[in-house]
């Protein structure tokens, strides 16, 4: 009977070392899909003109201020 026992003791202890370098513990993380939010094109806004507008409207006023200056020689 005691040859039994230290065949289960030592067959427990084994299984146990085994696991304790095992690698650690697995975590697993479930990830949530990720959600593509797409904003709407509003129709009619100046936004898109806007900014054309006022950079040919700047180059208008330097071409027009800029020729004054020629007149000094």
């Amino acid at each position: 009977m005691k040859k039994l026992t230290a065949l289960v003791a030592s067959a427990a202890l084994v299984s146990s070392t085994m696991a304790a370098f095992a690698g650690g513990p697995v975590v697993v993380v479930d990830e949530a899909e990720p959600v593509a939010v797409v904003a709407a094109e509003e129709a009619g806004t100046l936004g898109g003109v806007l900014l054309p507008v006022l950079g040919a409207a700047a180059i208008i006023a330097l071409i027009a201020s800029d020729s004054d200056s020629d007149s000094d020689s």
